[in-house]
């Protein structure tokens, strides 16, 4: 079962990742472990990796920004960023071997199944973290957009504290966690607000459509399992489902659903992709 591959993936993509590998390991405990490609490791090396994790159970998976961490009963925690590439899959013995040329680590459990984080390009990483150094590494990250503490007066005091360039803002990973390229352009266009006005210009009420945009945005890509482009896949092997209901993303030139005007594209605000409507969002 493959559990997830991605292209940059955000936080509706690693959230999918995250709920699915918890769905599907949570309990197992790990027998062993084996390194083929040790240049993915972070914080640990394939031996130490090896010496903590062997014998842990698996608690839960969950998501913290673009990051899928997994907690073990020993209080460590394996932290994956798949960024482009990089795939977690399990193996139950029946899957065509061609699906695992590109394993990197495997974590054999207790089940007869394996756990193996796949990639192409190898410019994902998968860490392990004791408690503190977990809690060093994530401080700095900025509030989850989905947890019930993200309100529109706490999103007014992030956007008051700031001249950058609000789509800029949104995806400043120290102030607001997960939110990336796609997400950030969906969520200006459906609050009708200009990716390059200077964050602390927007009004109560624009920050408040701005505040619902966000987590409308996220939560209908998690239930469409994701935005896929090339190589994002669910646990089925499927392509998330966002991608057609993009507004503006990819969209250039194409006219606006909302007024007809022509999409405009731009690399000036922030050197990555923008797109939106200079009509709607004026």
């Amino acid at each position: 079962m493959a559990l997830a591959s991605s292209c940059m993936p955000e936080l509706p993509e690693t959230e999918t990742i995250a709920r699915d590998v918890d769905r599907a390991i949570s309990g197992a405990i790990i027998v062993s472990v084996r390194v083929t490609r040790p240049d993915v490791l972070r914080e640990a090396s394939a031996r130490e990796l090896s010496r903590r994790v062997k014998g842990a159970r698996i608690e839960r998976s969950w998501r913290r920004a673009k990051l899928i961490v997994t907690d073990l009963s020993t209080g460590d925690r394996l932290l994956v960023q798949p960024r482009f590439t990089g795939a977690l899959i399990v193996n139950d013995g029946s899957l065509n071997p061609a699906l695992l040329a590109y394993s990197t680590v495997r974590f054999a459990l207790d089940d007869g199944r394996a756990l193996h984080y796949c990639d192409v390009r190898r410019l994902g990483t998968v860490a392990l973290m004791d408690e503190a150094r977990f809690a060093s590494y994530t401080g700095n990250l900025g509030v989850e957009p989905l947890d019930q503490s993200f309100t529109p007066a706490q999103l007014s005091v992030v956007l008051r504290a700031s001249g950058q360039a609000i789509k800029k803002l949104l995806m400043d990973q120290r102030k607001i966690a997960g939110i990336g390229n796609i997400y950030a352009n969906e969520a200006l266009w459906r609050a009708r607000v200009d990716p390059s006005r200077e964050a602390r210009s927007l009004t109560a009420g624009e920050t408040r459509a701005l505040h619902k945009a966000i987590v409308s945005v996220l939560n209908e890509s998690i239930e469409a399992r994701g935005t896929s482009f090339r190589d994002y896949r669910d646990t089925r092997g499927e392509r998330g489902r966002f991608a057609e209901r993009l507004q503006v993303y990819g969209r250039e030139g194409q006219p606006c659903a909302r007024c007809g005007a022509r999409l405009i594209g731009t690399h000036a605000i922030d050197g990555r992709a923008t797109t939106f409507c200079a009509r709607c969002q004026s």
